[in-house]
């Protein structure tokens, strides 16, 4: 018979936890015996006989007279041990795994981008077959290390589209989105720092920045942006580094930034020290494009990234930053460092996509079938009870509140059981306050056996 867990328990995976996630680092002391008690609300001879048990398996010590102490070398990092303990259903890595590991019979409502039959098949076979017969350098050779020069020119004019300023040499290639981010935490922020996101955001904001063991604080999301009041107060209270968002359309919401709120944002940041990483990962989703935080800002406090990863190619793995010059500069070491050269090839090909007659049409095309389908996926989630947060004016997802008392954890766990993996609100929420919200992909939500599962969920 299996052993119920037990107070004791409870004290010991609390300090194991904070080992695991290298809040306690070796050689430092742990909290007092009556401390501990008091925080756990448990008896001192509990704590007392849990601390020993730990120091009956080495993971501390004991100093007569001084206390318990962490024992052995650094834990290795364990993303999963940071934060506050989830259910694994709702976890941003969990959400992640499921997605990306899971076969192929299985249905995915709740991942991130298209069906592999909505991208550029066409545009990318030709572009691979263009890049095969160039020169062998392409080939074989390390890229150079701000990425590209055709490429960053042709990005220079994508983004001048949207009133973005950013010459070619303000602009470094990435491996992805993700790299890109990655990169600009690096170089701004250290252990202990702030960071704010959206609540909701994307959850890989989430685990990216714990690896990075900051702070992060959540502000409501609106139907125009961010709430501006309680920006105002979060830069008031934990004087920030990074505010991390999206541009364009908004994930999870599908919501749009207003010039409204993006002005008051800026003049809000203009007494801090804040700097804000505008991620345009969904610009070629918008029939017509929203606002962007660095057109107002002109790259003076704000970081432009993107990839085009839910456009072309997830296997393409190649982003980018637009920023201030001497940032870029910076950025460019760190690149070195950590991946040397960038990746040529998938540079190349990905020109190649982007300057094919074909893909402004092809693109023309999807967002008419995405506005097709968002449609029907909006009546037939309705028709079940699940009503969207608002209709999004363009993109893949829909962020939807669930009947009145149904957990969205629940419903992912039962309906993964049958085959759908689904995206629970609290993976997207700092504040864990989206418990009762799902976000529906609408270009993965075509199946009828998706809305057949959910009806059987929620009428159990």
């Amino acid at each position: 018979m299996k052993r119920s867990r037990t107070r004791i328990d409870a004290v010991m995976d609390a300090v194991r936890a904070k080992i695991a996630a290298r809040t306690y680092l070796p050689g430092m002391r742990l909290p007092s015996v009556r401390a501990q008690a008091k925080a756990m609300q448990f008896s001192i001879s509990t704590v007392v006989e849990a601390y020993e048990r730990l120091a009956a398996e080495g993971v501390v010590c004991s100093r007569p007279g001084s206390g318990f102490y962490v024992s052995g070398p650094v834990a290795p990092l364990a993303l999963a041990e940071i934060g506050p303990k989830l259910n694994r259903e709702i976890d941003p890595l969990w959400v992640s795994r499921q997605s990306l590991e899971t076969d192929a019979t299985l249905l995915k409502p709740g991942c991130g981008w298209l069906p592999a039959s909505w991208m550029y098949e066409a545009g990318m076979r030709r572009a691979l077959r263009a890049v095969a017969r160039a020169d062998t350098s392409v080939l074989a050779d390390y890229g150079t290390p701000l990425g590209l020069p055709a490429l960053r020119q042709l990005l220079a004019r994508r983004m001048a589209t949207t009133d973005i300023e950013a010459p070619p040499e303000q602009i470094m290639l990435t491996e992805s989105g993700t790299q890109a981010i990655d990169l600009i935490c690096r170089f701004l922020l250290e252990p202990g720092d702030t960071v704010l996101v959206d609540d909701p955001c994307y959850f890989n904001f989430h685990a990216l920045l714990r690896a990075h063991r900051v702070k992060a604080v959540g502000i409501p999301y609106t139907s125009n942006g961010p709430d501006i009041a309680a920006f105002g107060a979060a830069l008031q209270e934990h004087a920030p580094r990074l505010y991390i968002t999206n541009s364009g359309i908004h994930n999870p919401t599908g919501a749009a930034l207003s010039s409204v709120t993006a002005h008051r944002l800026l003049k809000l940041a203009e007494s801090s020290d804040l700097v804000i990483v505008e991620d345009d990962i969904f610009a070629d989703f918008e029939p017509s494009p929203a606002p962007r935080l660095a057109a107002f800002d002109g790259l003076s406090r704000v970081i432009h990234i993107g990839s085009f990863s839910k456009t072309i190619s997830a296997s393409l793995r190649c982003g980018y930053i637009a920023a201030r010059a001497d940032w870029i500069d910076s950025l460019t070491d760190l690149k070195i460092a950590t991946s040397f050269g960038g990746g040529r090839l998938a540079a190349d090909v990905l020109l190649n996509v982007l300057t094919d007659s074909g893909y402004r049409k092809h693109m023309e095309a999807v967002r008419a079938r995405l506005a097709e389908v968002m449609r029907k996926t909006i009546t037939r989630l309705e028709a079940i009870g699940i009503t969207p947060w608002l209709v999004p004016r363009s993109g893949m997802f829909v962020w939807c509140r669930l009947p009145e008392g149904v957990d969205a954890a629940s419903i992912a766990h039962s309906c993964l059981k049958n085959g759908v993996v689904l995206a629970p609100g609290n993976a997207f929420s700092q504040s864990l306050s989206a418990g009762d919200f799902l976000r529906f992909n609408a270009a993965q939500s075509t199946d009828d056996r998706v809305f057949d599962v959910l009806a059987r969920a929620l009428s159990e």
